[in-house]
């Protein structure tokens, strides 16, 4: 099953819950993919969270958590629920804010020229098989239709932003996950 993406940089099959918390990149350059981990509250999976918080509709009073992240101003590209389902909160070709202060190959800013996916999940606990065959079916479509990522320019947001952020974690097998791309 390939993914397809339509002409408005949105797939055809996932979920569409658009997030606010994007703007315009300031080149037309797709040419990096970022894996990241979220779950929300923290160790937590399912519910509508992960949603409320691209959306800035988090309610500080349904977690202690919460209230110190309500605030954020954080979006991602793409989610990836432990049952496989892909959520889309950002068009492709549009800059979403996940990668925060962050640097690949001598250039900062990722956030400028890469795709952000995040998978529910956290950097100790195993990711599911689901969501390894989602991403893999994401990333081979996102390098169908943006060149300038290639399997070399697959990353975690723990490699772009060393000692600040942690994710994918330990528990991301990219042994795995480049041997199915």
């Amino acid at each position: 099953m390939t993914l397809l993406i339509n002409d408005d940089h949105w797939l055809k099959t996932a979920r569409r819950v658009p997030s606010p918390f994007c703007d315009a990149r300031p080149h037309d350059e797709m040419s990096l993919l970022v894996v990241h981990n979220i779950s929300l509250p923290p160790g937590k999976f399912g519910g509508p969270y992960i949603e409320q918080l691209f959306t800035g509709q988090l309610n500080p009073a349904d977690d202690p958590y919460f209230e110190i992240i309500h605030q954020f101003r954080v979006s991602a590209h793409c989610l990836i629920r432990r049952d496989g389902e892909i959520v889309q909160f950002v068009p492709f070709n549009q800059r979403a804010w996940h990668a925060g202060v962050s640097k690949f190959e001598d250039r900062d800013k990722c956030n400028d020229f890469s795709i952000g996916i995040e998978l529910e999940g956290t950097d100790h606990l195993p990711y599911t098989s689901e969501q390894y065959q989602m991403l893999t079916k994401l990333t081979q479509s996102l390098m169908s239709n943006y060149p300038a990522i290639t399997r070399n320019r697959v990353t975690g947001h723990e490699f772009i932003a060393p000692g600040r952020k942690t994710d994918p974690g330990l528990s991301f097998d990219w042994q795995r996950f480049k041997k199915q791309l």
